[in-house]
């Protein structure tokens, strides 16, 4: 820098960075946008111009998620049609007989609070705290690489500049991130048909139905709707008597699931190499590396362990609700056919499932369905329901992962009764017990 330059160095770096979204470079701010995962829509690009000019002059550290519920409920209200009055009907009178079969197919107790109907935007902005926590960890280290990297590469003579600019970077960077996050969650707007349909619990308590999706996952097939709308309500209201239930289970999975995304970081000298060779006439490429995880690294052993007992949690309630859901729903002629489209709707996922995948590097949908479905159906024919659901009242009773495997070492411990008691509980159990048949004075 000029001996005689009146500006502080981060100030001329801000400035540099300014000219380049104002369009004082030969990149066109459509390819910008594209890297942002945004689609080629004047005003998104110019949202995406004015959020990162803005990161640029915040004093702030962290990334700002209000990005992100901005970005997912502009195209969740964009796509988002009002449902008719009949339809609403429908759904609610399907809720009430979902809740009636389901008292005749599960001992977890019905709900507390009445099932919503919810809009896209609604879905949207009361699921993304949860897509916040998990999503955190990995923006965190998206936003520290991109300033490690600034530093690195940067010339010796420029170390003033750059440590200047480190927070500006990592504003940016979370800026880019969020707002790919919005876009992955406003598009799964358009895609779940309830609260529990994408596995884990987003909303905070409750079930609830998106009548809007509900209508497109139906559109296509040749059955009956009202028979959907009762599958669809079962299953949701499945799910979420579940997590009621089990009040320690939403804690212990998000938690599960925040743990594993803390252990992920960001490679940087794939990075370094990217940012060598970045041509910002073609931003393409960076899009490119950020969405199909190519700057995230392969998984730790530590990883793929937390990783296999996650996806044995997931396992077990998809295939719990998954049994509970058809044993509930044996008056519905077809309901063998709409459990075959949910079962293929899940294993392909969608677009913005795949996209959440690559971002967090966490896939949704638990590999080991079909195995535990197939568990809970024996143990439900040997030991019946109410065993069965017994298993869900605290974690230690959660069948293991070879318990899935093997079947029957699970029926063997339910058939030969409660879990032996450790010392504490039985010294505890021997002292009521002696005071209960001690005489009163």
């Amino acid at each position: 820098m000029p001996d005689d330059s009146r500006e502080e160095p981060e100030d001329e770096f801000r400035d540099l960075l300014r000219e380049f979204l104002a369009g004082n470079t030969n990149i066109d701010p459509a390819q910008l946008a594209s890297a942002a995962g945004l689609p080629d829509d004047p005003a998104a690009v110019e949202r995406l111009i004015q959020q990162l000019q803005s990161a640029l002059s915040s004093s702030t550290e962290g990334v700002n998620w209000g990005l992100a519920l901005e970005q997912a409920t502009t195209i969740a209200s964009h796509s988002t049609v009002v449902s008719l009055p009949a339809e609403r009907s429908q759904l609610e009178q399907a809720l009430h007989v979902a809740s009636l079969w389901l008292d005749e197919a599960t001992f977890v107790s019905a709900l507390t609070t009445e099932p919503r109907l919810m809009s896209r935007t609604e879905w949207a902005t009361e699921s993304m705290p949860v897509w916040i926590q998990l999503a955190e960890p990995v923006a965190s280290s998206i936003s520290n690489s991109l300033a490690g990297v600034l530093r690195d590469q940067a010339p010796e003579e420029m170390s003033g500049m750059i440590d200047g600019a480190s927070q500006m970077m990592r504003n940016v960077g979370g800026t880019l991130f969020a707002m790919q996050l919005g876009q992955v969650v406003g598009q799964l707007s358009t895609e779940v048909v309830s609260g529990g349909d994408i596995g884990i619990p987003l909303l905070d308590g409750g079930a609830a139905l998106l009548p809007q999706n509900v209508l497109a996952f139906g559109a296509d097939l040749d059955i009956p709707v009202d028979q959907i709308h009762l599958y669809l309500a079962v299953r949701e209201l499945a799910h979420a008597r579940l997590f009621r239930h089990a009040k320690w289970l939403r804690l212990q999975l998000l938690s599960s699931i925040t743990e594993f995304a803390r252990g992920i970081h960001i490679d940087t000298d794939r990075l370094a190499d990217l940012a060598e060779d970045f041509d910002p006439a073609n931003p393409e490429e960076l899009r490119a590396a950020m969405t199909s995880g190519a700057l995230i690294p392969p998984k730790s052993e530590e990883q793929l362990v937390a990783l296999a007992r996650l996806e044995t949690m997931l396992a077990l309630i998809e295939g719990w609700v998954d049994v509970v859901t058809a044993e509930a729903t044996t008056r519905l002629p077809k309901s063998d056919a709409i459990a075959e489209t949910v079962k293929r709707r899940r294993a392909s996922g969608g677009p913005a499932e795949s996209a959440f995948a690559t971002l967090v590097g966490l896939e949704l949908r638990p590999r080991r369905l079909r195995e535990a479905a197939a568990m809970w159906r024996e143990v439900t024919d040997a030991v019946g329901a109410e065993k069965r659901d017994a298993l869900w009242s605290q974690p230690d009773l959660i069948p293991t992962s070879d318990e899935i495997d093997f079947p029957a070492l699970l029926i063997e411990r339910l058939s030969g009764g409660a879990t032996a008691p450790d010392d504490i509980d039985q010294a505890i159990e021997d002292l009521l017990n002696d005071e209960g048949d001690r005489p009163h004075e």
